[in-house]
């Protein structure tokens, strides 16, 4: 079977101002969090890509109820930290790995028995880190050599406990933390790496009382969960492909608006600003707890640089088009610290080193990251396999490109981004989806 792609012609150039869709990670929290919550919970500004809408059927399989009354919207019918009911089949999470570890820390403190399963992507994902601390709660959990499907046996009682988080995952520690609501005690996880703390902030909207101090995060079991109002920012990852694009090609200022500034999310914004990007935060706001601004981006001369460490974890979904703004740059950046990146949607670090090369750019991939010389991007064809970031990182390539890209296998952008080549075309990419 003949899958989607993309054919983006070289050149053009950025113009004007856009609006990116809702935050996917925000997006999954706000109705897994709204489904145990007491009350209604209204949320606008939902991301409605195939990844969220994976968790918002996971919640209504399980007997919450969920509805859409407009688009971007979405209204939550809690039923309380006990009121899930045990779903009749297992929990399709589609390529949402977000969503299946955090429903792994949400069913262990269930009173029925569960399994989790997804597509073919995600069932060669790691499962095993989140596993592994809630068994130390008292969970009943079995991955499949690791991996997906994972089944969860209810009925257990949860125990608290203090867990050092050696491997920097926001969703690791998302799902320890949601499961420490159904735990005996006072949870904490100390973390050594700072991680995005969108659960942190979500979880504080809800009523819950989070600490966080000198890097532990404590949570204290039987919080009650109270339905509230959410407005979720732009996503800053999608923003990243168009705050690339912008810096290679803007025609004067070019503008996007309402995007996610969390800190622990503003890595790429750093490290761009490193290798030279002039970008410009105005009209900073907050959306709840959650910091958004509008960002103001014009073209500049990156050069190449060494991505500091600490910088890795605030990006790490980034990196893909990350990656194409190193090889339009002058000089040579080296990117370490990112072994992550070997086990997301794809082989990220050597999916994009083949795909670089075939446009003519020297990548070396590493265990942990790569080194890319900047310089001449040719034209020719690159397969995403299947990876949404990857697809649209090599859509934006195209802006420096002598030649042609073809972009093969772009069907899971929408899990992520629906509507991206519309927008993209909108603002200046000269790119068409091929099916």
């Amino acid at each position: 079977m003949k899958t989607p792609s993309y054919r983006v012609e070289a050149g053009g150039g950025l113009r004007g101002t856009i609006v990116i869709p809702g935050d996917k990670s925000v997006s999954h929290r706000s109705v897994l969090l709204g489904a145990i919550a007491e009350g209604t919970t209204e949320v606008e500004g939902f991301l409605e890509s195939e990844d969220c809408l994976a968790t918002l059927n996971a919640m209504r399989n399980m007997g919450v109820s969920v509805e859409r009354p407009a688009p971007g919207r979405v209204v939550v019918d809690g039923v309380g930290l006990g009121g899930l009911a045990a779903p009749t089949a297992a929990l399709d999470m589609g390529n949402a790995g977000t969503a299946m570890r955090l429903s792994m820390g949400l069913l262990a403190g269930q009173r029925f028995d569960s399994t989790l399963t997804g597509d073919a992507s995600l069932t060669r994902r790691p499962m095993e880190r989140a596993a592994m601390p809630l068994r130390l709660m008292g969970a009943r959990i079995e991955t499949t050599g690791g991996r997906p499907p994972v089944s969860i046996r209810g009925g257990g009682a949860l125990t608290a406990i203090d867990y050092d988080l050696t491997v920097p995952s926001a969703q690791v520690k998302s799902a320890i933390l949601i499961a420490g609501l159904y735990a005996a005690g006072e949870t904490k996880i100390t973390e050594h790496a700072v991680t995005r703390d969108h659960t942190e902030r979500m979880l504080r909207a809800f009523g819950a009382d989070v600490r966080t101090h000198n890097g532990v995060v404590a949570i204290a079991g039987g919080q009650r969960l109270h339905g509230t109002r959410l407005r979720v920012p732009g996503d800053i990852s999608s923003a990243a492909f168009f705050i690339v694009a912008a810096t290679l090609a803007a025609e004067g200022a070019f503008v996007i608006e309402d995007v996610g500034v969390n800190p622990t999310r503003t890595g790429v914004l750093e490290i761009l600003k490193l290798m030279g990007a002039d970008i410009r935060l105005t009209n900073e706001r907050r959306f709840g707890d959650e910091p958004v601004a509008d960002l103001v981006v014009k073209k500049s001369a990156l050069r190449g640089i060494e991505v500091p460490r600490a910088l890795v974890p605030l990006a790490i979904d980034e990196f893909p088009v990350l990656f194409v703004a190193a090889a339009a740059a002058a000089g040579v950046t080296v990117v370490s610290g990112a072994a992550e990146l070997r086990v997301k949607e794809s082989d990220r670090i050597a999916v994009m080193a083949t795909g670089l090369h075939a446009l003519g750019i020297e990548a070396d991939p590493r265990p942990d990251g790569m080194r890319i010389v900047g310089g001449r991007l040719g034209g020719g064809t690159v397969d995403s396999h299947g990876d949404h970031r990857i697809a649209m990182a090599f859509a934006v390539a195209a802006l420096k490109a002598h030649d042609r890209i073809d972009i093969h296998d772009v069907a899971n952008v929408a899990t992520s981004f629906p509507g991206f080549p519309a927008l993209a075309r909108g603002a200046g990419i000269a790119i068409d989806e091929l099916r």
